[in-house]
């Protein structure tokens, strides 16, 4: 059983999947906080893990730390970094130098076109950070944008406002023009996420709109969009288990900080 892991900024995402498990159809899955990381340890001893791919934007040092919590009896050479290649899975890396796309990205571009092909997309992963990505039909990453992602952003005008309150995490979505500061802050930083997905959506031409993230439940509602948007729930461990399938060469050993 191949064990896929996201690491992210804030949260490490794991899921364990069969050879010729349906996309998505996890036989077990979690999340934990960096703070937590400690315990994968015991929720991986019972997994039947034969191979491991790992994709990890959150540094070397929990790179080590997720490989230290591995099974012991896993041989090195099954463990594999998931790196951003020129072409992987049907997907051509167009980024003007290829190594230098986040591991994340090319993963959620793998999984958008694994799940849309022939269609042109945009991606949007809607986590700590916002990344806004276009893959034309024929499966060519163009590239894309960054952005806060919607907490950072409103904790960041919070912060660094002295006047400013900090918005709850859980607070409940404005509707139309605020009449108060928290609404105000909130529908400012939706709208600020809202419009840099359709503009890409314009800028692209794209056929359809795929949604992830732990914001992206919030930000959908915002959205208005010519195309068809879809939810999906974690784009880059979907592309992961789709670059495994591929029987391409997944990644590289050793640590590969994106």
């Amino acid at each position: 059983m191949l064990l896929l892991i996201d690491a992210g900024n804030t949260r490490i995402k794991w899921a364990l999947a069969a050879p010729a498990g349906a996309p998505g159809a996890w036989l077990a899955s979690g999340a934990v906080t960096h703070a937590q990381l400690d315990t994968l340890q015991a929720a991986w001893r019972s997994l039947a893990i034969s191979a491991v791919l790992l994709s990890n934007v959150a540094g070397t040092a929990i790179g080590a730390r997720l490989r230290a919590q591995l099974p012991a009896s896993l041989p090195t050479q099954a463990i594999a970094t998931f790196a951003s290649l020129p072409a992987l899975a049907g997907v051509t890396n167009d980024y003007r130098e290829p190594s230098q796309l986040g591991c994340d990205r090319f993963a959620a571009a793998i999984g958008a076109h694994a799940l849309a092909p022939g269609q042109a997309v945009i991606v949007a992963n809607c986590g700590t950070a916002t990344t806004i990505d276009a893959v034309t039909a024929d499966g060519v990453f163009l590239g894309g944008m960054i952005l806060p992602g919607l907490g950072l952003m409103a904790s960041s005008l919070a912060r660094n406002t002295a006047q400013l309150p900090q918005i709850a995490g859980n607070s409940p979505l404005p509707a139309g023009f605020a009449d108060n500061t928290d609404d105000a802050i909130l529908s400012g930083c939706l709208a600020a996420q809202a419009g840099a997905i359709e503009r890409a959506v314009r800028m692209h031409g794209a056929s359809a709109c795929l949604l992830s993230g732990g914001a992206a439940p919030r930000i959908a509602p915002a959205l208005a969009l010519p195309v068809p948007l879809h939810l999906v729930d974690n784009i880059v461990m979907l592309g992961l288990q789709a670059a495994a399938r591929a029987g391409d060469e997944p990644g590289t050993q050793g640590e590969h900080t994106c």
